[in-house]
């Protein structure tokens, strides 16, 4: 008789060494360090996310989706303008300067302004 227990940790266990090998690759990569630390150097000179990312951007431009490729160009400023001195500065101590959050504010609402008139403005 077929034991449904056994199968199903057979199976959970399988399937975790696949998960496992995959976040080891990962880690390897030291791709999470770089994404989180911004830096932009290393990750687009790392071969594991330039090779997916070159084939994605060309599929997107052979597709013809300009838009979200402009999407994606927006995130991708947005992320490295967060690793800047500018951004860095922002708070100093434990005040916050306004001078220097203002253009980000204004900035930004003219970003996300210009996003919603790609998604809703244009047919």
């Amino acid at each position: 008789m077929l034991d449904v227990g056994a199968v199903a940790n057979n199976l959970s266990d399988t399937a975790g060494s696949f998960f496992s090998r995959i976040g080891a690759l990962i880690q390897a990569t030291n791709l999470p360090d770089q994404i989180k630390d911004v830096d932009y150097v290393g990750l687009f000179s790392n071969p594991w996310f330039m090779v997916p990312f070159v084939a994605w951007i060309g599929w997107m431009v052979y597709k013809q989706a300009f838009r979200d490729l402009i999407i994606v160009v927006i995130i991708v400023a947005i992320w490295w303008l967060s690793g800047t001195e500018y951004m860095q500065t922002l708070v100093i101590g434990d005040e916050l300067q306004i001078n220097k959050v203002l253009p980000i504010l204004f900035g930004g609402a003219a970003v996300l302004g210009f996003v919603i008139y790609m998604f809703f403005g244009r047919s």
